[in-house]
């Protein structure tokens, strides 16, 4: 018999409430973590036809899975069918399934009669390190990616890495990513556990993956206490995505895979603006190689920069763009999309892979 899963907690303390994450945390366990009044379940198709049976016994709202239900169109047919089951204020929603039903769970509950209670039960390796924790919730419009959200805590958020037995190869590597982010930012020793480990993160080992998500969970935990509202310092969290949301929308690229290019980037411009040393800058570089992230696209450059001239982080003129001048040290450099526009276009000249 294998040994049950670790568990370990923390308390992410928002402005207005906590948001409890349990990391080891097991769907089936779910309902000790539920309120005693109405409960309605958001999950996308695939979740479904996996997991039902280990559903809490309440019921379902179900949508299709993937980033292009992530719309106002979307966010209306749940309203509906709330108000089908009988929703009301006292409501709590649970959404099961990756980062796209915790964007959309999130925000259906904060608008839905002026905001109901939710939590998560968050299945993929992206979306426990990423999207379903630290408060952010929302759809796009377009090709303006979270254009439409609101910052609210779930009331806990489930991490269940078991699930991660049926997560495909590609979306399992996609949350690679967002861990080699952290490390990036703001802890250096993740990287050095990424690298030691890599045979174990392929293969899933589970305590080689717990560690993984609780480090992620406890980098994050910390920058939104700091800033919830991303004003300052959460804005280190978008390292890689100013060019990785582009290369997303652009190249229908997984999100984890766009953001491997905008890191690679980001660390070539952090180079020439935040005095990153090459050595490091080489080191990042060849762990992100070595992740199995990167697909073979050529970018479009024009598209590219097109959309990221619409990046919801442009202000006035400006963009807030994040550099790191050493492994494990953000720094944020406002610049303009005309000086990022020829950095992406010096990149595109030197890169050979």
């Amino acid at each position: 018999m294998e040994p049950a899963p670790k568990i370990q907690e923390l308390e992410l303390e928002g402005k207005k409430s906590l948001s409890r994450v349990v990391v080891g945390g097991s769907l089936r366990n779910t309902g000790e973590y539920l309120p005693e009044y109405q409960v309605i379940i958001l999950t996308d198709e695939n979740v479904y036809d996996l997991y039902a049976p280990d559903f809490p016994a309440f019921p379902v709202i179900v949508i299709k899975p993937g980033e292009s239900v992530k719309t106002l169109a979307t966010v209306e047919f749940i309203y509906t069918e709330l108000v089908k089951c009988g929703a009301d204020r006292s409501t709590f929603l649970l959404g099961i399934g990756g980062g796209v039903i915790c964007d959309i769970a999130g925000f259906v509950a904060s608008t839905f009669m002026r905001g109901i209670e939710f939590g998560f039960v968050s299945t993929t390796l992206l979306s426990q390190v990423d999207a379903s924790v630290g408060g952010k919730n929302g759809v796009n419009l377009g090709n303006f990616k979270n254009l439409i959200g609101v910052f609210n805590q779930p009331s806990f958020v489930l991490c269940d890495y078991e699930l991660f037995k049926t997560l495909p190869e590609r979306e399992y590597i996609s949350g690679l990513a967002e861990v080699i982010k952290y490390g990036l930012i703001r802890e250096a020793s993740l990287l050095e556990l990424f690298a030691s480990k890599t045979e174990d993160i392929r293969q899933r080992k589970e305590e080689v993956v717990h560690d993984l998500v609780w480090q992620s969970v406890n980098i994050k935990k910390e920058v939104v206490e700091k800033d919830e509202f991303e004003g300052g310092l959460r804005r280190i969290l978008n390292f890689g995505h100013t060019f990785g949301h582009a290369i997303e929308k652009v190249h229908g690229l997984l999100h984890g895979e766009a953001v491997a290019y905008g890191m690679l980037v980001a660390l070539y411009i952090s180079g020439r603006e935040a005095n990153l040393d090459p050595v490091e800058s080489e080191r990042a570089k060849s762990l992100i190689l070595a992740s199995g992230l990167l697909r073979k696209i050529k970018p479009d450059k024009n598209q590219i920069i097109d959309v990221m001239k619409k990046d919801k982080k442009k202000s006035g003129e400006k963009i807030h763009f994040i550099l790191i001048d050493t492994i494990g040290h953000a720094v944020e450099w406002e610049t303009t999309p005309e000086k990022l526009e020829n950095f992406f276009s010096d990149w595109l000249k030197q890169i050979d892979f």
